[in-house]
């Protein structure tokens, strides 16, 4: 009681940046560096870079320490011009700031870049997916039918057909990958599929996501070689090892480059999931080769004895496929609350109705192989499974390209508990200021930040703010600023119904120098 007061910790505010605010520099610099009054964390993806061109630069996550967000970037293709950073963060006490700057490599551009209208180009967000898909495809046509060549053929049958698969499964394997690799740049920058430079490969490929992808190309080439004995039953137990040890390396290379490698508990999701592909790709790839050769052409005396054994390593392959499935849904989920609330739980929860039905039909056809069925009614709850599973697979290529719902749900607390922050320009000063929270009464809470335009704290004599709502007749209501410091002043304003409330701040910096900037905060 007897004792000063201490210093009163309002939320965080920018007070200097590497490069600083409107500099000049002659280099490309490989990082950005943002310094505030007090230690943030990071809202997720709300942290980039734009280069001259409108393109993100950005080469890593960003990194923490303290009051000090550090940005990873690497250089721009034309790096001469004026480059955007954007930021939100929360602030020790919870609020957000947002904010950007803007700093210049060799001259000013004519105008700064501006941020795209969508976070991903529609062309690149649909051909993600479906480059993925291809891969699942692809892989369930080398291991199944591998597995069946190897171990199950009738030795009379003719295996130019199934090789022929194999090689086609290989080819979208290796298409599909080097299709990922490729889009990555333009799924990262925001660009068009074809807007790709040498250097954003290069970017790419110095990523795990990128190491992963060329690992996968490399076992496909090994592959490629070493499989032609395999196919025409001619395997050896070195050759066999060898290539398990491909398959399970392949294989591993699609939790690597996805949303395994990043999750809780690291080492049992990437091999969970590694598991998880290889089982669904034994599954479906013997059930492509029952439904395309073993059932229209072996003899039903040769049926007999090859269905009884192929039923019983279906089910132990679906075992695998549910076992992993469930490990990896409830590591990536993270609460049950994150199967109905978020988009990747409603996904997971299709898939698993579409994977119910599907091993439902898988049940039936086991059943008919047991009691010696005709092969037509087997083929075709066979090719309804097929049909079933390949719904899966399309599902699956879509869930990797989905926020798991432990981000989602983290996401959305930070959403929920947002307000509102931007800078404000005018000739006189640059304005940053929050209002939080966003809603319906009297406590929302603002702060205000006057700078210069170098981004110098800029002493204020006199704050003013009104909030009005035009569009519903509610005159402009003034609300005061309380100044804490030269630079920084607080106040509450009231929002008494939903609607598009006008904000108007005017600053006077000195007797006669006085300038309003005006904006607009939806509330609802």
């Amino acid at each position: 009681m007897l004792g000063p007061a201490t210093p009163a910790h309002a939320h965080a505010a920018l007070v200097s940046t590497a490069p600083a605010q409107g500099a000049v520099v002659g280099y490309s610099p490989t990082e950005v560096a943002l310094t505030f009054s007090e230690p943030v964390r990071l809202v997720p993806g709300k942290v980039q870079v734009l280069a001259p061109d409108g393109k993100r630069i950005n080469s890593g996550q960003p990194r923490v320490a303290g009051g000090t967000v550090t940005i990873p970037i690497r250089v721009a293709d034309r790096p001469l011009g004026t480059y955007l950073v954007s930021y939100r963060v929360i602030s020790a006490d919870s609020h957000p700031v947002a904010g950007s700057i803007t700093f210049s490599v060799g001259a000013p551009s004519a105008s700064a870049p501006q941020p795209r209208q969508t976070d991903v180009d529609p062309v690149v967000a649909v051909a993600v997916p479906v480059a993925k898909y291809l891969g699942y495809v692809g892989l369930a046509l080398v291991i199944g039918p591998t597995v069946v060549l190897a171990l199950l053929w009738p030795r009379r049958l003719s295996r130019v057909g199934p090789i022929r698969l194999v090689r086609a499964g290989l080819a979208l394997v290796g298409v599909s990958a080097a299709a990922t690799l490729w889009l990555q740049a333009p799924y990262a920058s925001g660009a068009a599929p074809l807007d790709v430079s040498a250097g954003e490969l290069r970017a790419v490929l110095a990523t795990g996501f990128g190491a992963a992808l060329v690992l996968r190309l490399a076992v496909v080439a090994a592959a490629a070689v070493l499989l032609g004995p395999a196919l025409r039953g001619d395997c050896g137990r070195a050759r066999a090892a060898l290539l398990t040890a491909l398959a399970a390396t392949g294989a591993a290379t699609w939790p690597l480059a996805g949303h395994a490698a990043a999750a809780p508990l690291r080492a049992v999701n990437v091999i969970a999931d590694a598991v998880h592909v290889l089982a669904m790709a034994a599954w479906l790839g013997g059930l492509v080769m029952l439904a395309a050769f073993l059932l229209r052409q072996a003899h039903p005396r040769v049926l007999a004895r090859l269905l009884p054994v192929w039923s019983r390593w279906a089910a132990l392959a679906v075992c695998w496929l549910v076992l992993t499935g469930g490990v990896r849904a409830l590591l990536e989920l993270g609460s049950l609350r994150a199967l109905t609330g978020t988009d990747y739980g409603r996904l997971l929860a299709i898939k698993v109705g579409v994977l119910a039905l599907v091993l439902g039909a898988a049940a039936y056809a086991r059943r008919l192989a047991q009691r010696g069925a005709r092969t037509r009614p087997l083929r075709r709850t066979v090719l309804a499974e097929l049909a079933g599973a390949a719904l899966v697979l399309g599902l699956s290529a879509v869930l990797v390209q989905t926020p798991p719902g432990r981000a989602a749900l983290a996401e959305a607390r930070v959403a929920a508990a947002d307000g509102f922050a931007q800078t404000l320009t005018s000739s006189l000063y640059t304005l940053q200021f929050d209002i939080y929270p966003v809603q319906i009464g009297e406590n929302n809470t603002v702060h205000a930040y006057a700078y210069t335009a170098d981004g110098k704290r800029l002493p204020v004599v006199e704050w003013r703010m009104t909030a009005a709502l035009p569009a519903r007749g509610v005159e402009p209501a003034s609300t005061r600023l309380l100044g804490l410091e030269p630079h920084h002043a607080v106040g509450a304003v009231t929002f008494a119904v939903p609607g598009d409330w006008e904000l108007r701040f005017t600053l006077r910096t000195s007797e006669i120098d006085q300038a309003t900037v005006t904006t607009t905060v939806r509330v609802s």
